[in-house]
């Protein structure tokens, strides 16, 4: 099980600490590669700022996160690894953070480095829609063409996301979830027991989580 910002999620936000600037994006992304794709469009953005910090987490199945920091130029250690402990700390993968800063004429120390960047992807995270993301039992059934459609809409007035194919012996529906028994009481019910369910392996699925 993984936390992950809502699909597409791009945030900005922007602090300021004793004059100095510190403007952050926090990204969602799906590799490596994307991950620095965001970067490089924020060192463009910025061109004049002193430095472009950054932290990612990019989830590999089967092994440990791709975890990447760096300091681009400030005091070793206090600026991407604060960065990355917050992104750790939250739990999220998949998920890029540069922190742009101006300087603003007054030096923070080192301490006051560490928090500043701490504190501006933390600020970030405190914005972000957090979505669960896990494997689930999936589960196949067969709806009559004819009252396909009320099924379906009281699958997805209850939150249930399917996939359906219209096949001659009728609609047949997949849907992966973590609440089989709610899924299977509502199929009864709508069909008076006509509808049964089947299991069809497994699916990763995104729930939305509730925010940090």
């Amino acid at each position: 099980m993984d936390l992950v910002l809502a699909p597409h999620t791009s945030i900005r936000i922007e602090t300021e600490v004793k004059r100095s600037r510190f403007i952050t994006a926090l990204v969602r992304v799906d590799s490596e590669a994307q991950a620095r794709a965001v970067i490089a469009a924020e060192r463009a953005a910025y061109p004049d700022a002193r430095h472009h910090c950054i932290a990612y987490v990019i989830g590999v199945p089967g092994a440990e996160p791709l975890r990447r920091s760096s300091d681009d130029g400030e005091p070793s250690g206090t600026a991407g690894r604060p960065m990355l402990d917050a992104l750790v700390g939250a739990g999220v993968a998949d998920v890029v953070a540069v922190v742009t800063r101006y300087f603003g004429g007054t030096l923070l120390g080192t301490g006051g480095l560490v928090r500043a960047y701490g504190a501006a992807v933390q600020g970030a995270l405190n914005q972000a829609c957090l979505f669960i993301r896990r494997r689930v039992p999936a589960y196949v059934a067969t709806l009559p063409h004819a009252s396909a459609g009320r099924y379906l809409a009281a699958l997805a007035a209850a939150g249930f996301a399917t996939h359906t194919s219209y096949e001659a012996t009728g609609v047949r529906i997949r849907v992966a979830t973590s609440r089989p028994d709610e899924l299977a009481a509502l199929l009864a019910e709508q069909s008076s027991g006509h509808v049964e369910l089947a299991a069809d392996g497994e699916e990763t699925i995104e729930e939305p989580a509730r925010q940090l």
